[in-house]
């Protein structure tokens, strides 16, 4: 049977996005080996039947101690395993997970960054060498005949010299959402009209933006309300902290509620979806509204922009301008019938392009093509 080895930083990110696409893996023959940093999540792969592999390291750490102690945890595991495909899932570990197999001898890699995150959002000193080493590793050094790249939308390949509809590149919606768990349903009465941001409480992801966004909404007389769904991470240093999200907590029209565990239930509860975030990969908080029926108000970024066109299952409005996301809320929040229609056109659009189905589809049939090879 052919083996397939995940390299990904935590067990939890893999637990919430991509368990679908191993267990389309194991449904097309493969046997499925998750290395990972082990924690809560650990007896939940375990239990789904996959064999994990503990790999510790510093996920924050960019000294080049850590950073070779990590590609040669990496190789040592690659080496004991001896995969038929390599995939390494998120930015460092496409970078050094990377490296670590085709130093171990990796049969084939599938490289899937997912989104490219601070290193192309800020643009200090450190941000900028980092950039160029990690298109110079990920676009250049591991690229080759039995490497195959993953991408989430159409900008990131670009960053890295590849073409989005080159034979190297392959496209998927992000991880997907189960077809038959998404039904739309009929929004809430209005008003007033509520909108819901379920994302990491993180700077990046526009949170303050989302905030002042709804407060200028409703110092221009819209009748909108603000939920944020989601929790602050103190181990990241762009998080926002607890205090500033109970403050706002307290200002008229906003709530911070926390994590949640039933998404299909807040959209159910809430009219329009909302996302200022600097850049994405692409936003599975934004797929599973569009899942739902729900109107988008969002960034005209990369990520944002492959599941939300302007004018059609949402508004498009330029990162951390929160004159125009308020408009685009008042615009939504007076016309009903421009709600529907939208939500019916972000329906549609997950319907073709953003399943589970689609994406487990699309990534076997890649494994499929490196096997034959």
């Amino acid at each position: 049977m052919p083996k397939l080895l995940y390299l990904v930083t935590e067990d939890w990110f893999f637990v919430s996005h991509f368990l679908p696409m191993a267990r389309a893996a194991r449904a097309a023959g493969l046997e499925v080996v998750v290395a990972t940093r082990l924690r809560e999540q650990a007896a939940r792969i375990a239990a789904e039947g996959f064999r994990t592999v503990s790999l510790e390291s510093e996920r924050r750490s960019l000294g080049p101690i850590e950073i070779g102690r990590s590609i040669a945890r990496m190789a040592a595991i690659v080496r004991a395993e001896r995969p038929d495909i390599v995939h390494c899932i998120a930015l460092r570990m496409v970078a050094l997970g990377g490296l670590a197999a085709k130093a171990a001898g990796a049969r084939a890699l599938v490289l899937a960054p997912t989104g490219l995150g601070h290193l192309w959002i800020e643009n200090g000193p450190v941000e900028r060498i980092g950039r160029a080493a990690t298109r110079a590793v990920v676009g250049r050094w591991l690229r080759g005949p039995r490497t195959r790249y993953l991408f989430e939308n159409r900008d990131d390949p670009r960053e890295f010299g590849l073409d989005p509809d080159g034979p190297d590149v392959t496209l998927i919606g992000g991880a997907g959402v189960a077809a038959d768990a998404a039904a739309p349903t009929a929004e809430p009465p209005a008003p007033p009209l509520r909108v819901a941001v379920v994302s990491r409480m993180l700077r990046p992801k526009g949170i303050a933006e989302a905030v002042a966004a709804v407060r200028r909404a409703r110092e221009i007389g819209a009748a909108v309300e603000l939920s944020l769904y989601g929790t602050p991470d103190p181990s990241n240093r762009r998080s926002c902290s607890e205090a500033e999200l109970r403050a706002w907590s307290a200002e008229p029209g906003v709530a911070w509620r926390g994590r949640t565990d039933d998404v299909a239930g807040v959209w159910r509860g809430h009219h329009v979806a909302m996302l200022l975030s600097y850049r994405e990969g692409t936003p599975r908080s934004l797929v599973e509204a569009a899942a739902a029926g729900r109107p988008i108000v969002a960034t005209d970024v990369p990520g944002c922009r492959e599941v939300v066109r302007d004018g059609i299952e949402g508004l498009l409005v330029p990162a951390r301008d929160t004159e125009q996301a308020a408009q685009a809320l008042v615009r939504l929040a007076g016309d009903a019938a421009l709600r529907a229609r939208m939500g019916a056109a972000a329906h549609a659009r997950f319907r073709a392009a953003f399943t589970e189905e689609a994406v487990g589809r699309a990534v076997t049939g890649l494994y499929r093509e490196l096997l034959a090879r």
